[in-house]
């Protein structure tokens, strides 16, 4: 069955999307962007901006009674890929052991002009 996950611990959602949908014991995290929830700020470093990705996926994951062990996929996109070695260290740190699959990709452009976006899919 089909469940809207959503948090105030993590930012709003910019468009027609949900934070994430849960169905069948698979959790669907819409690709998140360094948006600080409670500011509404984004980070100047590709570092930092990693960071809060990270910290809106953990809070969304927490939300639906997931943990990082949980995540099997991620897709990471990056406005240039020489963001990729620091941002892959930030990332690294949530994932030490059994990390999930993933993809990264440069892109061409990324919403509200941020260095990083990460989509999860997390699995119970």
């Amino acid at each position: 069955m089909k469940r809207v996950i959503h948090t105030d611990k993590a930012p709003k959602a910019i468009g027609p999307y949900s934070q994430a949908i849960q169905n069948n014991g698979t959790l669907y995290i819409s690709g998140q962007i360094p948006v600080n929830p409670e500011t509404g700020k984004i980070a100047e470093t590709i570092e930092e901006q990693t960071e809060q990705v990270m910290q809106n996926i953990g809070a969304i994951l927490k939300e639906a009674g997931y943990t990082f062990a949980d995540v099997v996929k991620s897709t990471c996109l990056l406005s240039d890929m020489s963001n990729f070695k620091p941002m892959n260290e930030v990332y690294a740190k949530y994932y030490s052991v059994d990390p999930p699959a993933r993809a990264a990709f440069a892109v061409k452009g990324l919403p509200m002009n941020v260095m990083v976006e990460i989509e999860t899919i997390a699995v119970k």
